[in-house]
Protein backbone atom coordinates (compact mmCIF):
# COMPACT_ATOMS: atom_id res chain seq x y z
CA UNK A 1 0.00 0.00 0.00
CA UNK A 2 1.18 3.40 -0.23
CA UNK A 3 -0.33 6.03 1.94
CA UNK A 4 -1.19 9.43 0.70
CA UNK A 5 2.32 11.88 2.56
CA UNK A 6 1.63 15.42 2.89
CA UNK A 7 4.92 17.23 2.08
CA UNK A 8 4.85 20.71 3.88
CA UNK A 9 7.97 23.28 4.08
CA UNK A 10 7.75 26.99 4.84
CA UNK A 11 9.53 29.82 2.81
CA UNK A 12 10.24 32.58 4.52
CA UNK A 13 11.75 35.21 1.75
CA UNK A 14 14.03 32.36 0.13
CA UNK A 15 12.39 31.35 -3.18
CA UNK A 16 15.20 30.27 -4.89
CA UNK A 17 16.05 27.90 -2.00
CA UNK A 18 12.32 26.20 -2.10
CA UNK A 19 12.96 26.25 -5.66
CA UNK A 20 15.79 23.97 -5.15
CA UNK A 21 13.82 21.71 -2.58
CA UNK A 22 10.78 21.38 -5.04
CA UNK A 23 13.28 20.37 -8.07
CA UNK A 24 14.35 17.55 -5.96
CA UNK A 25 10.68 16.73 -5.19
CA UNK A 26 10.01 16.60 -8.35
CA UNK A 27 12.22 13.96 -9.08
CA UNK A 28 10.80 11.32 -6.45
CA UNK A 29 9.32 7.99 -7.81
CA UNK A 30 6.75 7.84 -4.58
CA UNK A 31 3.41 7.77 -6.19
CA UNK A 32 0.76 9.08 -4.19
CA UNK A 33 2.46 12.60 -3.06
CA UNK A 34 0.97 16.07 -2.02
CA UNK A 35 3.36 18.89 -1.87
CA UNK A 36 2.27 22.14 0.18
CA UNK A 37 4.53 25.28 0.40
CA UNK A 38 3.51 27.77 3.00
CA UNK A 39 4.92 31.29 2.23
CA UNK A 40 5.49 33.28 5.11
CA UNK A 41 4.89 37.20 4.89
CA UNK A 42 3.68 37.26 1.92
CA UNK A 43 2.46 39.81 -0.26
CA UNK A 44 2.44 38.49 -3.81
CA UNK A 45 2.03 35.08 -5.05
CA UNK A 46 5.21 32.48 -5.87
CA UNK A 47 2.94 30.28 -7.12
CA UNK A 48 3.92 30.32 -10.76
CA UNK A 49 7.74 30.16 -9.67
CA UNK A 50 7.15 27.10 -7.79
CA UNK A 51 4.80 25.10 -10.53
CA UNK A 52 7.74 25.46 -12.51
CA UNK A 53 9.80 23.02 -10.69
CA UNK A 54 6.57 21.20 -9.27
CA UNK A 55 3.65 21.58 -11.49
CA UNK A 56 1.40 19.74 -8.31
CA UNK A 57 2.72 21.84 -5.88
CA UNK A 58 0.70 23.30 -3.77
CA UNK A 59 1.07 27.04 -2.38
CA UNK A 60 -0.68 28.95 0.84
CA UNK A 61 0.21 32.53 0.75
CA UNK A 62 0.07 33.90 4.65
CA UNK A 63 0.42 37.82 4.37
CA UNK A 64 1.47 37.55 8.34
CA UNK A 65 4.92 36.51 9.36
CA UNK A 66 3.66 33.17 11.12
CA UNK A 67 7.39 31.58 12.16
CA UNK A 68 7.80 28.09 11.70
CA UNK A 69 5.44 26.35 13.80
CA UNK A 70 2.24 28.63 12.81
CA UNK A 71 3.44 28.19 9.42
CA UNK A 72 3.67 24.26 9.33
CA UNK A 73 0.26 24.53 11.23
CA UNK A 74 -1.51 26.31 8.15
CA UNK A 75 -0.15 23.55 5.64
CA UNK A 76 -1.47 20.50 8.36
CA UNK A 77 -4.80 22.67 8.04
CA UNK A 78 -4.79 22.08 4.51
CA UNK A 79 -3.07 18.41 4.59
CA UNK A 80 -4.80 15.46 3.69
CA UNK A 81 -2.22 12.83 4.33
CA UNK A 82 -2.27 10.11 6.37
CA UNK A 83 1.23 10.86 7.33
CA UNK A 84 2.77 14.61 7.17
CA UNK A 85 6.58 15.15 6.16
CA UNK A 86 7.50 18.11 7.76
CA UNK A 87 10.78 19.47 5.70
CA UNK A 88 12.90 22.44 5.78
CA UNK A 89 13.15 24.39 2.76
CA UNK A 90 16.97 24.01 2.59
CA UNK A 91 16.95 20.64 2.66
CA UNK A 92 16.96 18.51 -0.66
CA UNK A 93 15.27 14.62 -0.53
CA UNK A 94 16.20 11.95 -2.60
CA UNK A 95 14.24 8.48 -3.55
CA UNK A 96 13.99 6.17 -0.87
CA UNK A 97 13.81 8.59 1.82
CA UNK A 98 9.91 8.59 2.15
CA UNK A 99 9.38 4.64 2.03
CA UNK A 100 11.89 3.90 4.14
CA UNK A 101 9.99 6.19 7.17
CA UNK A 102 6.71 5.01 6.40
CA UNK A 103 8.26 1.58 7.20
CA UNK A 104 9.30 2.57 10.41
CA UNK A 105 5.50 3.27 11.52
CA UNK A 106 4.14 -0.08 9.81
CA UNK A 107 7.13 -2.45 12.03
CA UNK A 108 6.94 -0.40 15.30
CA UNK A 109 3.28 0.07 16.35
CA UNK A 110 4.03 2.71 18.93
CA UNK A 111 5.90 5.26 17.15
CA UNK A 112 4.83 9.14 16.78
CA UNK A 113 7.45 10.58 14.55
CA UNK A 114 10.36 9.30 12.25
CA UNK A 115 13.40 11.49 11.24
CA UNK A 116 16.08 10.51 8.78
CA UNK A 117 19.81 10.81 9.64
CA UNK A 118 20.06 14.55 8.39
CA UNK A 119 23.73 15.25 6.44
CA UNK A 120 25.39 18.75 5.67
CA UNK A 121 24.61 19.62 2.09
CA UNK A 122 28.29 21.29 1.48
CA UNK A 123 29.85 18.13 3.41
CA UNK A 124 27.69 15.39 2.40
CA UNK A 125 30.09 13.02 4.27
CA UNK A 126 29.72 14.59 7.70
CA UNK A 127 26.48 13.99 9.75
CA UNK A 128 24.51 16.73 11.38
CA UNK A 129 22.25 14.72 13.01
CA UNK A 130 21.34 11.10 13.96
CA UNK A 131 19.88 11.23 17.10
CA UNK A 132 19.48 13.72 19.89
CA UNK A 133 20.72 13.39 23.74
CA UNK A 134 18.50 14.21 26.64
CA UNK A 135 17.96 18.14 27.74
CA UNK A 136 20.77 18.81 30.47
CA UNK A 137 18.74 19.94 33.21
CA UNK A 138 21.28 22.82 33.55
CA UNK A 139 22.30 24.31 30.50
CA UNK A 140 18.42 23.45 28.89
CA UNK A 141 20.56 22.56 25.62
CA UNK A 142 21.46 18.92 24.49
CA UNK A 143 23.49 17.35 21.78
CA UNK A 144 23.34 16.26 18.39
CA UNK A 145 24.53 12.60 17.71
CA UNK A 146 26.74 12.93 14.87
CA UNK A 147 27.88 8.67 14.05
CA UNK A 148 25.76 6.17 12.77
CA UNK A 149 25.86 3.48 14.57
CA UNK A 150 24.20 0.37 16.60
CA UNK A 151 20.34 -0.04 15.52
CA UNK A 152 19.57 0.87 12.02
CA UNK A 153 16.51 2.28 13.30
CA UNK A 154 16.56 3.55 17.06
CA UNK A 155 14.44 5.72 19.21
CA UNK A 156 15.58 9.57 20.58
CA UNK A 157 13.99 11.81 22.62
CA UNK A 158 13.66 14.84 20.35
CA UNK A 159 13.22 14.67 16.60
CA UNK A 160 14.97 17.11 14.36
CA UNK A 161 12.44 19.78 12.91
CA UNK A 162 14.39 20.18 9.80
CA UNK A 163 12.91 16.55 8.28
CA UNK A 164 10.37 14.32 10.34
CA UNK A 165 7.60 12.50 9.27
CA UNK A 166 4.52 12.54 12.00
CA UNK A 167 1.11 10.47 11.56
CA UNK A 168 -2.10 12.47 11.09
CA UNK A 169 -3.50 10.50 13.66
CA UNK A 170 -0.74 11.18 16.21
CA UNK A 171 -1.55 14.87 15.64
CA UNK A 172 -5.33 14.58 16.45
CA UNK A 173 -3.74 13.14 19.44
CA UNK A 174 -1.28 15.70 20.53
CA UNK A 175 -2.18 18.42 19.24
CA UNK A 176 -0.24 20.81 16.49
CA UNK A 177 3.19 22.62 16.53
CA UNK A 178 3.52 24.60 19.42
CA UNK A 179 3.56 28.51 18.36
CA UNK A 180 4.22 30.21 21.13
CA UNK A 181 7.82 29.73 20.30
CA UNK A 182 8.07 31.05 16.93
CA UNK A 183 11.15 29.65 16.25
CA UNK A 184 13.63 27.16 17.85
CA UNK A 185 12.41 25.09 20.23
CA UNK A 186 9.04 24.38 19.19
CA UNK A 187 10.15 20.72 17.63
CA UNK A 188 11.78 19.78 21.35
CA UNK A 189 8.63 21.08 22.91
CA UNK A 190 6.19 19.00 20.30
CA UNK A 191 8.47 15.98 20.74
CA UNK A 192 8.35 16.32 24.78
CA UNK A 193 4.05 16.61 24.37
CA UNK A 194 3.78 12.95 21.90
CA UNK A 195 6.27 11.27 24.17
CA UNK A 196 4.34 12.28 27.19
CA UNK A 197 1.10 10.62 25.35
CA UNK A 198 3.21 7.47 25.04
CA UNK A 199 4.58 7.71 21.49
CA UNK A 200 8.12 6.80 20.91
CA UNK A 201 10.68 8.96 18.69
CA UNK A 202 12.75 7.93 16.03
CA UNK A 203 15.82 8.01 13.82
CA UNK A 204 15.79 6.17 10.69
CA UNK A 205 19.55 5.52 9.84
CA UNK A 206 19.02 4.07 6.37
CA UNK A 207 18.19 6.94 4.54
CA UNK A 208 19.58 10.67 4.99
CA UNK A 209 18.09 14.20 3.98
CA UNK A 210 21.26 17.16 2.59
CA UNK A 211 20.51 20.48 4.74
CA UNK A 212 21.58 23.67 4.43
CA UNK A 213 21.21 24.56 7.81
CA UNK A 214 20.32 28.21 8.91
CA UNK A 215 19.48 29.75 5.41
CA UNK A 216 16.69 31.92 7.13
CA UNK A 217 17.96 32.90 9.98
CA UNK A 218 21.78 32.54 9.40
CA UNK A 219 24.83 30.68 11.39
CA UNK A 220 25.44 32.94 13.60
CA UNK A 221 22.55 36.28 13.56
CA UNK A 222 21.53 38.30 16.63
CA UNK A 223 17.44 37.04 15.50
CA UNK A 224 18.92 33.12 16.14
CA UNK A 225 20.68 34.79 19.51
CA UNK A 226 17.37 36.20 20.34
CA UNK A 227 14.82 33.22 19.58
CA UNK A 228 17.46 30.89 21.12
CA UNK A 229 17.64 32.33 24.39
CA UNK A 230 13.99 33.53 24.91
CA UNK A 231 12.77 30.17 23.94
CA UNK A 232 15.38 28.04 25.75
CA UNK A 233 14.13 29.68 29.15
CA UNK A 234 10.25 29.18 28.23
CA UNK A 235 11.00 25.94 27.43
CA UNK A 236 13.19 25.06 30.46
CA UNK A 237 10.08 27.04 32.27
CA UNK A 238 7.73 23.83 31.89
CA UNK A 239 10.46 21.66 33.17
CA UNK A 240 9.05 22.40 36.81
CA UNK A 241 11.46 19.49 38.64
CA UNK A 242 14.70 21.21 36.81
CA UNK A 243 14.15 24.94 36.87
CA UNK A 244 15.64 26.19 39.56
CA UNK A 245 19.08 24.28 38.41
CA UNK A 246 18.49 25.96 35.49
CA UNK A 247 17.61 29.11 36.33
CA UNK A 248 20.55 29.30 38.84
CA UNK A 249 23.12 28.43 35.82
CA UNK A 250 21.64 30.62 33.37
CA UNK A 251 21.73 33.68 35.51
CA UNK A 252 24.87 33.20 36.95
CA UNK A 253 26.89 31.46 34.73
CA UNK A 254 25.60 31.05 30.94
CA UNK A 255 23.70 34.95 31.00
CA UNK A 256 27.24 36.67 32.20
CA UNK A 257 29.23 34.42 29.51
CA UNK A 258 27.77 35.26 26.79
CA UNK A 259 27.33 38.88 27.75
CA UNK A 260 31.23 39.07 28.13
CA UNK A 261 31.55 36.82 24.75
CA UNK A 262 29.33 39.31 22.63
CA UNK A 263 31.29 42.60 24.03
CA UNK A 264 34.86 41.05 23.36
CA UNK A 265 33.47 40.37 20.01
CA UNK A 266 32.14 44.11 19.71
CA UNK A 267 29.38 42.30 18.60
CA UNK A 268 26.54 44.50 19.67
CA UNK A 269 23.41 43.60 17.89
CA UNK A 270 24.05 40.45 19.46
CA UNK A 271 24.25 41.58 22.84
CA UNK A 272 21.21 43.65 22.57
CA UNK A 273 19.42 40.18 21.19
CA UNK A 274 20.35 38.73 24.04
CA UNK A 275 19.66 41.57 26.91
CA UNK A 276 16.12 41.66 24.83
CA UNK A 277 15.88 38.04 24.82
CA UNK A 278 16.79 37.60 28.66
CA UNK A 279 13.66 40.48 29.76
CA UNK A 280 11.23 38.49 27.30
CA UNK A 281 12.09 35.52 28.73
CA UNK A 282 12.20 35.92 32.26
CA UNK A 283 11.14 39.54 33.01
CA UNK A 284 8.37 40.03 30.88
CA UNK A 285 7.57 36.89 28.75
CA UNK A 286 6.61 37.40 25.18
CA UNK A 287 5.79 34.79 22.92
CA UNK A 288 5.51 34.78 19.05
CA UNK A 289 7.08 36.95 16.76
CA UNK A 290 8.98 39.85 18.39
CA UNK A 291 11.13 42.68 15.79
CA UNK A 292 14.69 42.49 16.67
CA UNK A 293 16.77 46.08 16.97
Amino acid sequence: MTPLVSIITVNYKQPEVTCELLESLSKLSYPNLEVIVVDNDQQYDNSFLYRTRLTSVKVINSKENLGFAGGNNLGIERAKGKYLFFVNNDTEIENGVIESLLSVFETHQDVGAVSPVLKYFDAPEKIQFAGFTEINPYTGRNDLIQTVSGPAVESTPYFHGAAVMVSKDVIDQCGQMPEEYFLYYEELEWSRQIRLRGYQLMVDKRVSVLHKESVTTGKNSPLKVYYQNRNRVHFMRKSKSTWLFFITFYLLISTPKNLLTHLVKRESSHLKSLIKAFKDGLIKPKYGFQPIG
